[in-house]
């Protein structure tokens, strides 16, 4: 992907100053545009986004100070740097607290505007980057390397890597906790976009009323809580990549305009009238099956279609199994909290072969985790496995255990262990809903659901 030249706009009501200013900039590579007084630079700054304002203070009709205040409560992200005269000190101040980036007093020398515009454009970076950075410290929180050998999940990662280098959409499927995240950080990290951004959205947490806000940002007063103007999500990631988690969730009042930007790549902010456009590519991701998504009337045909112009589905754990004892080794070492990495005896190892993982990936972490900090010595043992099912329910012959407890290999469904799964986390940390959703891998309103559909109860 090529790098997007900085917009400016220069705004000077002295004509020929404005067009020797703007003849400079561009020929240091700027992308230049021009207004000559403040009607003009509002209609500007509204018709398209700039990176840079250079603004004169003292114009006819409407003066810079009115324009700065406009800019600054509408584009937060937009540096503006004051042009003023040297008698107007005391009110480039005022213009420094109103918001504005910096003031160079005329006549200037242009080295100097030269200097102060590639400060400001490096502090905008520094903004925008400030944003990604938080986004990629939420997107790591349960993402690493990925570690198999089974052929299947192989198989997948194949695929990923012939798709990478494409603009294509894609839609990753599986359960929660198969590491869906990961192969979307993969394709990121494969593509021709992997020097730009590449943000996430968790569509399962956030309220539907926001996901709009959230994706294409808002104008300030737009509605209640909207106190500032914010961008969104695709215009920070423009030339980069948006991660769609949790895709399902995302209800039909905002499925339509996702579409149309899948189909133009045009979008307003909430409370705007003006079109923008960004150039991302799209990846999503569901633990739902989209097409019956689709037969219940829950998300749209036509998306779908959109989205997975190729479509990989992760395999849960249970289905590979071979890559247990390697996966075991990759969290006793991310997790070690002693220089000496712990051993994990063949027993446990045997008993984590065996459990059949409803909460995948994810939630075998979560148990070596908890058996790093449990276990007394540099030894993890059974006792130290905090499974929701006993071990013991793996290790006797089939009906020497309580028959209403489900076990691997039982005639039992997969709803019964389900339930029994979940039943057992939450009995783990004492109903603590909120680190019990974490555990399995899903969502707090998913599991208010499963609650009530199993008719689980603390007593």
């Amino acid at each position: 992907m090529s790098k997007t030249p900085i917009s400016v706009l220069a705004v000077d009501d002295d004509t020929s100053l404005l067009k020797a200013l703007a003849g400079i900039l561009e020929q240091e590579g700027y992308e230049v545009e021009k207004a000559t007084d403040g009607v003009a630079a509002i209609n500007a700054v509204q018709s398209q986004p700039f990176d840079i304002v250079l603004l004169d203070l003292k114009m006819p009709r409407v003066d810079g100070m009115e324009v700065l205040r406009f800019i600054k409560g509408h584009y937060l992200d937009t540096e503006v740097i004051m042009l003023t005269g040297a008698s107007d000190i005391k009110t480039a101040v005022e213009c420094l607290q109103a918001g504005a980036f910096h003031y160079i007093t005329k006549p200037y020398a242009i080295e100097e505007v030269l200097s102060v515009i590639s400060r400001a454009v490096e502090r905008k970076q520094l903004l925008v980057q400030n944003k990604i950075l938080k986004t990629e410290l939420e997107r790591h929180a349960f993402s690493d390397s990925i570690v198999s050998k089974s052929k299947v999940f192989l198989d997948v990662l194949n695929l990923a890597a012939r798709v990478a280098p494409t603009d294509s959409t894609v839609l990753i499927q599986g359960s929660s906790g198969t590491g869906k995240e990961l192969i979307a950080n993969f394709l990121h990290a494969n593509s021709p976009r992997k020097s730009l951004p590449m943000m996430a959205l968790n569509c399962s947490s956030i309220p539907e009323t926001l996901i709009e806000s959230e994706l294409f940002g808002h104008e300030r007063g737009s509605f209640t809580d909207a106190i500032a103007t914010k961008q969104g999500l695709v215009e920070i990631a423009n030339g980069g990549t948006l991660f769609l988690d949790e895709v399902a969730e995302i209800s039909l009042m905002v499925q339509p305009k996702i579409l149309r930007f899948l189909q133009t790549g045009e979008y307003r902010r909430v409370g705007s009238s003006k079109l923008m456009k960004s150039d991302i590519r799209i990846i999503s991701a569901s633990n739902k099956d989209l097409r019956q998504e689709v037969a219940g009337g829950r998300f749209r045909e036509d998306l779908l279609y959109r989205l997975n112009v190729i479509t990989l589905t992760l395999p849960p754990l249970r289905d590979r199994k071979e890559d247990i004892p390697l996966l075991v080794e990759h969290f006793v070492r991310k997790h070690r909290r002693l220089k000496e990495p712990k051993q994990v005896d063949e027993n446990a190892m045997g008993l984590l072969t065996k459990y059949d993982w409803p909460g995948n990936v994810r939630e075998l972490e979560n148990v070596i985790e908890r058996a790093l900090i449990l276990s007394r010595d540099t030894m993890i043992r059974v006792d130290d496995l905090s499974l929701p099912i006993s071990a013991q329910a793996y290790a006797e012959p089939l009906g020497a255990a309580d028959p209403s407890t489900p076990r691997l290999g039982g005639a039992v469904s997969m709803e019964d262990i389900e339930k029994a799964h979940i039943n057992g986390v939450l009995k783990s940390v004492d109903w603590n809903k909120n680190i019990a959703a974490k555990i399995l891998g899903i969502s707090l309103k998913t599991l208010y659901t499963k609650i009530r559909q199993y008719d689980l109860t603390k007593d």
